[in-house]
């Protein structure tokens, strides 16, 4: 398992790509399987860790990114041979490697970050299997073997059948996640507003968020580890996800809904795929739409919006779709 080492496995607070890793590697122990975890050196798993860079790039400025990178992916793929599968969660970079060895190689593809990273997965494309994370986020020009859905431990979250008035935003304080727009909703509909997560763009938080922030009506509250985020999402009547690009899946949306706490989004990339429209959320066009949202929020039952995470999007439902993916690739390998 090749983790990205921007943070640990699992993070302290944020790091959605490691917290996936982390609860993936997790599952497939608890299965029986002999999982090596590539990932910083100060990880914690029940999997057998091998960890060459000695602590998170973004917690540590004097790590040069581009060599503990180099040093970590050719750790894991100089051991390929010792494995049956190598399943790659750092991006683009690994696939340089993977035609130096012969061990099947499964790329989850977390999203694009930019069209200019694209060009290097068409390159590789039937060199390695590619996992989507949604429909939504595919790309036309290459071949899935399966789309995965995210999954979290339900055990993480409490259900709160009677949470509090107040709205929440949960993630990067950028302006495509729609900081603005949820405070903007909020103040119309005469509700209190907790925004928690890392600034991202530090100029667009001076500029459109903290000018708001009063200690009451709207508040910051940073980064949050497990257990914060677990009361805060469950105290909430309901999740602003206010997206502004096309979201490859979105960690906030399902962690909200495993604690009955409804998601309003706009109708961009995976958000239809996520929120069951009517039941564990509504997908909205426009800040009109997410504001009447906000008022039919409360009518929603919240066992029901929990029940449909544990359906959809448990650990255990990851695992086993993972392990289906694993099965085919190895298959095709030995042909």
């Amino acid at each position: 398992m090749l983790a990205p080492i921007s943070w640990r496995v699992p993070p302290r607070h944020y790091g959605p790509w490691e917290r996936v890793v982390s609860l993936l590697t997790e599952g497939l122990v608890e299965r029986g399987l002999d999982v090596t975890l590539f990932a910083t050196a100060d990880s914690l798993t029940s999997a057998r860790l091998d960890g060459i860079c000695p602590r998170p790039l973004a917690e540590d400025e004097s790590l040069d990114p581009k060599v503990w990178e180099s040093l970590h992916i050719a750790n894991a793929f100089e051991k390929a041979a010792s494995f049956d599968l190598i399943h790659n969660h750092y991006d683009f970079l690994p696939l340089s490697y993977g035609g130096l060895v012969s061990t099947p190689l499964v790329t989850t593809i977390h999203g694009f970050s930019s069209n200019r990273i694209r060009p290097a997965y068409r390159r590789y494309d039937g060199r390695t299997s590619y996992v989507s994370i949604s429909d939504a986020d595919r790309d036309p020009d290459l071949h899935y073997v399966a789309t995965v859905y995210h999954g979290i431990d339900l055990a993480e979250f409490t259900l709160i059948e009677k949470p509090g008035p107040g709205l929440v935003f949960l993630g990067r304080i950028h302006p495509d996640k729609g900081v603005a727009e949820a405070v903007a909703v909020a103040s119309a509909a005469g509700l209190p507003l907790v925004i928690a997560g890392i600034v991202h763009d530090r100029a667009y938080f001076e500029r459109e968020i903290a000018p708001h922030l009063d200690g009451e009506r709207v508040r910051y509250v940073g980064s949050l580890g497990p257990r914060d985020r677990d009361e805060l999402l469950g105290s909430s009547l309901a999740l602003l996800h206010l997206v502004h690009f096309a979201e490859p899946f979105g960690l906030s949306m399902i962690e909200a809904m495993a604690c009955g706490t409804p998601v309003i989004g706009f109708r961009r990339g995976s958000v239809p795929e996520v929120i069951d429209d009517g039941v564990t959320g509504f997908v909205v066009d426009d800040i009109a739409g997410a504001i009447d949202a906000v008022r039919r929020a409360a009518a929603l039952d919240r066992s029901k919006v929990r029940a449909r995470v544990a359906e959809r999007f448990s650990r255990d439902r990851m695992v086993d779709d993972y392990l289906r993916v694993y099965d085919r690739v190895a298959a095709s390998a030995r042909v």
